[in-house]
Parts: structure tokens; sequence; C-alpha cells
């Protein structure tokens, strides 16, 4: 992730536990009751690159309501980083699993 290059930066409430999750593969570190949208943009310049090739996405709505912030699970399901939040264990990744994508929500 490009952390020289972050969409958001926290300015308050950091004295929450701490979280990891893993983006792709790699720990990234979380407060808990962030979403996944803003543990990825507090260290990245994007959360993910659009599947339809029109480049990177960043959420849009922030309130589940568009299509902008999906992220897949291992297994191929898809989550709204906007409206998930953080959790021991989540894994997820920034691309649709090739053959797994779409699965209904």
């Amino acid at each position: 992730m490009e952390a020289s290059q972050r969409q958001l930066i926290r300015l308050g409430e950091t004295n929450r536990q701490e979280v990891i999750v893993v983006v792709d593969g790699r720990n990234v570190g979380a407060l808990e009751g962030d979403t996944l949208l803003t543990a990825v943009l507090v260290q990245a310049g994007r959360l993910r690159v659009s599947e339809f090739g029109d480049g990177s996405r960043a959420g849009f709505c922030l309130m589940g309501a568009c299509q902008d912030c999906w992220m897949w699970t291992a297994d191929g399901r898809r989550i709204r980083a906007c409206t998930t939040f953080v959790a021991p264990g989540l894994s997820v990744l920034t691309y649709p699993k090739e053959g797994v994508w779409p699965l209904p929500e």
C-alpha cells in the first residue's frame, strides 16, 4: 500500500485497541471501531482498482449505497468496505479472485 499518498489522516481517537486485518496478504493495522475503508485509506492512496478497468477507487457514497468500495473475502464474497467493521482475523482482497467472482451477497 502506498503510505506516502494516504487518503485519510487520523487526527483523533487514537487510544482505541489496535486490530490487525489482512489485505491482499499483508497485515494492516487498524483501530477497533474502524470500517475496513478507514483502515485501508489511513495507510494507502486507494482502496482498490476497479474491476472494469476505469481506475482507482477510494469509496464514493460512504454509506453502503454504491458499489465503489467493494472488496472480496478469500472465498469470493463481496463486502462493502464502508460498512464492514474491522475484526481480528478479517482477511480481504482488493480484487475479485479469478474464477470466483461474482458470488451473490
